[in-house]
């Protein structure tokens, strides 16, 4: 299990986070704080290995409280402000999730800390138990064969499948999901989810669309048949798409 805290000035915030944590099987929640001098207690005296961290702080920013600690601990950022994503790099954090953060999203992120975490204990320890084995396939973030999407309440999340997906439609800040006879829209960006769809299968290729390359069934011109559906081929993804789907068929 992964100890983690939680850091952010706004107690909304640290629940949603809390939920979150427990709901992963590998993570365990050993405290929260909405001081972020006081965490800088609290990491040394709870033994803390993951910090979910926040950057806008009244006290000390999330910036400053990672030059303060070093590389001494794994950090997820946690902010509303996408601007400070490349300074929070710098100082090797693992992740950075922009809120509102989604349980996906957040999943994606601990596997992620997770499977850092025990590449370094293989690396101080190869002869432990751990360095023997192969890292399991639901660590990694590739290898997971579904995500998870906000559903309609407050804490409801769906379980979506990859290879049920026909194609993905953004609806501006809204997403619609298609499988075989269901849809299902989420709030979530476009962006954003290409970013959590692996490719291949899933490609953008329109700036309202991303598709799995599984279920065409047809290409004409600038138009993708995914069954019924008629998917627009859009001018700025064309020629990467096409060359990719040229690659793939000589590859056969």
């Amino acid at each position: 299990m992964t100890r983690c805290l939680i850091v952010d000035d706004e107690q909304h915030a640290i629940d949603l986070l809390a939920n979150y944590i427990n709901q992963t099987p590998f993570l365990e929640l050993v405290g929260h704080t909405t001081n972020p001098v006081e965490a800088l207690h609290l990491v040394n005296t709870l033994k803390v290995e993951l910090i979910l961290l926040d950057i806008q702080m009244p006290e000390l920013s999330g910036i400053e409280f990672l030059k303060i600690c070093g590389n001494k601990y794994k950090v997820i950022l946690t902010t509303a402000y996408s601007e400070y994503a490349v300074e929070g790099f710098e100082h090797d954090v693992i992740d950075y999730l922009l809120k509102p953060i989604s349980f996906d999203r957040f999943l994606k992120a601990a596997h992620k800390a997770q499977a850092m975490m025990q590449s370094r204990e293989q690396d101080a320890n190869p002869n432990s138990p751990a360095a023997q084995q192969a890292v399991p396939a639901p660590l990694s973030a590739t290898a997971q064969t579904y995500m998870f999407v906000k559903g309609e309440s407050k804490n409801k999340f769906l379980k979506v499948n990859y290879s049920d997906i026909l194609f993905v439609e953004g609806l501006k800040n809204y997403v619609s999901i298609y499988s075989s006879g269901q849809r299902l829209v989420t709030y979530q960006s476009l962006a954003a989810l290409a970013e959590e769809l692996p490719q291949p299968p899933f490609y953008r290729v329109h700036r309202s669309y991303i598709i799995s390359i599984d279920k065409i069934s047809m290409i004409d011109g600038n138009i993708i048949y995914i069954g019924d559906k008629m998917i627009p081929l859009g001018e700025t993804y064309r020629d990467t798409f096409l060359n990719m789907i040229r690659d793939r068929k000589k590859l056969q």
